[in-house]
């Protein structure tokens, strides 16, 4: 199984914003930051807004940012939404199918459990979990050039 370049940019676009939660993030900088076409971020920002991941801002100072608390955005609502258009194999599609083993063929239905555990379990899983302490990935894609403050190298009080 392989994810789509769309799903995998859809992610980092995801957790750009959460990681710079409450600011509006140009796509250009999420572009640079995640070694991505700013061409093909913007054609996925658009499914993301139209689905409510995210709210965009037109104009001089616009961007994005998460359209909804981070913690309620499941990683497995994303992926269905960007991966619900290609069958995972030609038989899941009625449409293209010219397999002969369609009729009797057990495999599809296994196929089709298997993906509907894969999703249940990134139903679990939501972009706070992604980022929440994920010190790597904030240094990574932090707009602002500070890092949250459970990031810094000394995190102890000051006496």
């Amino acid at each position: 199984m392989r994810l789509t370049t769309r799903t995998n940019l859809a992610s980092r676009i995801l957790m750009a914003c959460a990681v710079n939660e409450g600011v509006t993030v140009r796509t250009s900088d999420i572009a640079a930051k995640c070694n991505a076409s700013t061409h093909h971020l913007l054609q996925v920002v658009n499914l993301l807004h139209g689905n409510g991941f995210v709210e965009t801002i037109r104009g001089r100072s616009g961007g994005l940012r998460l359209a909804r608390p981070m913690d309620q955005i499941s990683i497995g609502e994303v992926f269905r939404v960007f991966e619900a258009g290609a069958p995972f194999a030609e038989c899941f599609d009625p449409d293209t199918n010219t397999c002969p083993l369609s009729e009797t063929c057990r495999l599809r239905s296994f196929i089709s459990r298997a993906l509907e555990m894969f999703y249940h379990e990134l139903d679990m899983v939501t972009l706070a979990d992604l980022v929440k302490g994920n010190c790597g990935l904030a240094g990574i894609l932090d707009m602002s050039d500070r890092l949250a403050p459970s990031c810094t190298s000394d995190t102890r009080p000051k006496a």
